[in-house]
């Protein structure tokens, strides 16, 4: 998968991978030269004393020394653009299938575990590749030409090559293997203590009303110490390995200068060249040693690879159709045909059965005990996920073969679980809509009994919303988020369970607006409180799954055992308060 992910998101950016080699390749050049040049002054300059050779020689060394710096800094920064480039383009591509990937991939994976596939595990191949594009060209360039260099110096002690190198491929062999497994227990190690972090930071507010802050500071320190060991035990490898390869140069270099003094005293090799030997072979070894540490990020970037490559080859259950058909109305009526649901993995079915028609202009209200399928009812509408049996159908076209964004348009969707993003008013208001004006704004606010106190605050529509819409009540933030769904103007409003966080007085208003201001809009209404749907124009009350009444209020009290127990027990507990 590596490999895969490697060659399709740097082939775009080819011209930068050519610079690349081609002054990779002018450094290793400049690198092999000096040695060569260097032996020359010293046997030839220095030796015989002719000052003139020493300056003629030493002039090119330093001109090549220039040339093996500026291909080197150009090779760098090239060489980080390059990586820069094939990060941006593989994190767009995650984070593009993420967002295509319905409720039942998110789930398959895992919120923490996509948020660290998209950020360390793609940082890690980056890393790779640009270690990669420093020593990718270098480092065989200065073994392969460093060896044939030598022998050119000195045949006699190249035996000593044969030996150094195995030894040192052997050695950084068997610390690579060992470093694998510790480099896949990091990574899903790191999961869990960014699962962990988000639950600490979502729920802190539960975590202190229960005090159980000392419980979740040993949960996280257990979890931060399993990632530690799991570092240590591959940084200890990693440790090992530099002085293993500085022991093997180290001795190298000391059996070079044992075996080579006997030649140079007995006149079998000229001082110069016995120190070039020394250079080329310092330098086959440092290309090896250049080498093994790519070689040492190869694992781990192989797992995140992995771990990459199944996001990206995951294909979303809810996909747009080959040949979308277009739907012809825009009255928002809304018709399912024996629907079944059941969520992968799950022997029961969650929805079974499921018949109804929602008319442009009505209030269908759906109710039901907790587990009932209310939320995952309203989820087939918007297509989170598709029906496992019969269809869902928008005037009049099954919403599997209608465009997404089509489809979308026409919904208008209240979740559970009010979410604000980060900026002002106006922009999530505007997040359905970017063209509303402030007119449409306010008139959405007003719609959802917001005005009040969207006016008080300092800045109006301008006023700053934190992240999830922390700084505003629970709700304030469900007024807000129902807005945004006014604003967007849709011919299907579905609010789930939107108005449990408002106040009997607000609920009933709030109601009252959306029947004078939406007369021809169908409105889907998920409730637990009876005085929220009781005036619906039909009530679908659920049960494990089922639809075990279906009416009007007055109806439903005299026909349903559910729903009479429902209105019975609510009623019990405002007589009891």
């Amino acid at each position: 998968m590596l490999w895969k992910l490697l060659v399709r998101y740097l082939a775009p950016a080819w011209p930068l991978l050519l610079l690349v080699i081609v002054f990779q390749l002018g450094q290793s050049i400049a690198s092999l030269l000096l040695p060569t040049l260097n032996a020359d002054i010293i046997d030839q300059g220095v030796v015989t004393g002719d000052i003139d050779y020493i300056w003629r020689t030493g002039g090119i060394m330093l001109a090549v020394s220039l040339v093996q710096v500026v291909c080197s800094v150009v090779a760098v920064y090239f060489g980080s653009r390059l990586a820069m480039g094939m990060g941006r383009r593989l994190r767009s591509s995650v984070f593009h299938q993420i967002v295509a990937f319905s409720q039942r991939e998110v789930g398959q994976f895992g919120a923490p575990s996509l948020i660290t596939r998209n950020t360390n595990d793609v940082q890690q191949v980056q890393m790779l590749v640009q270690m990669s594009a420093t020593v990718m060209v270098s480092a065989p360039m200065l073994a392969i030409g460093g060896v044939i260099m030598a022998v050119r110096q000195d045949a006699g002690l190249s035996w000593l090559m044969a030996v150094a190198v195995p030894v040192l491929l052997v050695t950084v062999s068997l610390i690579v293997v060992r470093m694998v497994p510790a480099f896949t227990k990091m990574q899903a190690r790191i999961d869990r203590i960014n699962q962990i972090l988000r639950e600490q930071l979502t729920g802190i507010r539960v975590i202190r009303a229960f005090v159980r802050e000392n419980e979740e500071r040993q949960r996280f320190g257990q979890a931060s110490e399993s990632v530690m060991e799991t570092a240590l035990r591959a940084g200890n490898l990693m440790a090992l390995m530099f002085p293993a390869v500085m022991l093997v140069m180290n001795v190298s270099s000391t059996a070079v200068i044992w075996f080579g003094a006997d030649q140079v005293q007995n006149h079998g090799v000229e001082i110069g060249t016995l120190f070039a030997f020394l250079n080329y072979l310092m330098q086959i070894l440092m290309g090896v040693m250049m080498a093994t540490f790519m070689f040492v990020m190869i694992p781990r970037a192989a797992v995140c690879a992995d771990r990459i490559g199944a996001v990206l080859e995951t294909e979303p259950s809810v996909h747009a159709p080959a040949e979308p058909v277009a739907v012809a109305g825009t009255s928002g009526r809304i018709v399912f045909d024996d629907v079944d649901f059941t969520y992968p993995g799950a022997e029961d079915a969650v929805l079974r059965g499921i018949t109804f028609t929602a008319e442009p202009g009505t209030t269908t209200a759906i109710i039901g005990s907790t587990g009932s399928g209310k939320t995952t009812l309203i989820g087939l509408i918007a297509r989170l996920f598709d029906v496992t049996g019969g269809s869902v159908s928008v005037d009049g076209v099954d919403v599997r073969q209608m465009d997404p964004d089509d489809l979308w348009a026409r919904v208008g969707l209240v979740p559970q679980r009010a979410f604000l993003f980060a900026g002002t008013v106006a922009s999530n208001l505007r997040y359905g809509d970017r063209e509303a004006t402030d007119a449409d704004l306010w008139r959405a606010l007003e719609l959802a009994q917001a005005a009040d106190f969207v006016r008080g605050l300092d800045g109006g529509l301008e006023a700053p919303i934190a992240q999830g819409g922390t700084n505003v009540s629970g709700g304030q933030r469900q007024r807000l988020a129902i807005a945004r769904a006014l604003a967007k103007q849709p011919e299907v409003y579905v609010f789930d369970d939107s108005f449990s966080a408002l106040d009997l007085k607000t609920d009933a208003a709030l109601r009252r607006a959306l029947d004078e201001a939406l007369p021809d809009a169908t409105r889907i209404v998920v409730a637990q409180r009876v005085s929220t749907i009781q005036h619906a124009d039909q009530i679908i009350v659920l049960d494990h799954g089922r639809i075990v009444g279906l009416g009007t209020h007055d109806e439903l009290v005299e026909t349903c055992e559910t729903y009479r127990e429902i209105v019975d027990s609510q009623l019990s507990a405002r007589e009891a308060a």
